[in-house]
């Protein structure tokens, strides 16, 4: 029987770390098998996965724009992929391809470890963005018990599908009406991409925080965002994006190649210095 195959999917995709990270898991854990990006254009993506079983593949992480497509071609989802209409982790079993959605479970993960007790008394978390990412992230922060799931957009519309999710603990504003939830805020999240290189910054009234709050970015690249910087100098704790993408990893390698892995400082140096070492990649 030859290795385990698996791959990254995305159009494009040569900026994911995913082939780093996972190449790191195969060979630290000694597990036999491969990992490698699959640029695969909108098109053509029903094809390459319904191919998955004749060319070896054991499945594979899906980034965008496919997770929706995804998805819509899996036989079984599991919860978070089915409130969420989107997966980006697929899988095999026998004949049948199922789908999860993992992006929840590493946002929350790397908040318990990089930031022990960021819940505080689960009263109001905010979230800025309404985009794919915003909706995991606000699932989560629903599922985690917040009282208060602000999700504040330019557009108020779209704010309000996203904090749909949170079920009855979603809220939605303009970004005008910011003032109402940061004084009270134990979690403010950027989900937009505003820090990303050549994409501006978000420019949020931070000073309104409370010092008890906590402040975390979905990007990674840079590892430091102007919203991370301004939240450290005055005294809030902040949390970068690297950490979700580590641990949203974790559940599919294990699916692929049989055993669980741990995100590790070594893992997190590996990937950081790939960061500093390579070119900004464009958002996925």
């Amino acid at each position: 029987m030859s290795a385990p195959r698996a791959c990254v999917l995305g159009w494009p995709v040569r900026q994911s770390r995913s082939p780093l990270i996972h190449g790191h898991w195969l060979k630290t854990l000694g597990r036999p098998g491969s990992y490698e990006h699959a640029e695969v254009p909108p098109e053509a993506f029903e094809a390459f996965v319904r191919g998955f079983a004749d060319n070896g593949f054991a499945g594979g992480n899906v980034t965008a724009p496919h997770k929706e497509a995804a998805f819509a071609l899996v036989d079984e989802a599991d919860a978070e992929a089915g409130a969420l209409r989107a997966a980006n982790t697929l899988w095999l079993e026998g004949n049948r391809l199922h789908g999860a959605n993992t992006d929840g479970f590493g946002f929350l993960t790397n908040l318990d470890e990089a930031a022990p007790g960021w819940e505080g008394e689960r009263k109001v978390a905010v979230v800025i963005g309404a985009g794919g990412a915003a909706r995991a992230v606000v699932h989560a922060l629903g599922r985690r018990g917040f009282e208060r799931v602000a999700v504040l957009n330019r557009t108020r519309d779209k704010a309000e599908a996203v904090a749909a999710l949170a079920g009855r603990a979603g809220w939605a504003a303009g970004l005008d009406e910011l003032w109402r939830v940061l004084p009270s805020a134990d979690l403010v999240v950027n989900a937009t991409s505003l820090g990303m290189a050549g994409k501006g910054a978000l420019d949020l009234p931070l000073g309104e925080l409370p010092e008890r709050a906590v402040a975390t970015d979905l990007i990674y690249v840079p590892l430091e965002t102007p919203f991370l910087a301004d939240a450290r100098t005055r005294g809030v704790r902040a949390v970068d994006g690297l950490g979700m993408l580590l641990h949203q990893a974790v559940p599919g390698f294990e699916r692929w190649f049989g055993v669980r892995p741990v995100v590790t400082r070594e893992l997190r140096d590996l990937v950081v210095a790939d960061i500093v070492g390579a070119p900004a990649p464009s958002p996925a």
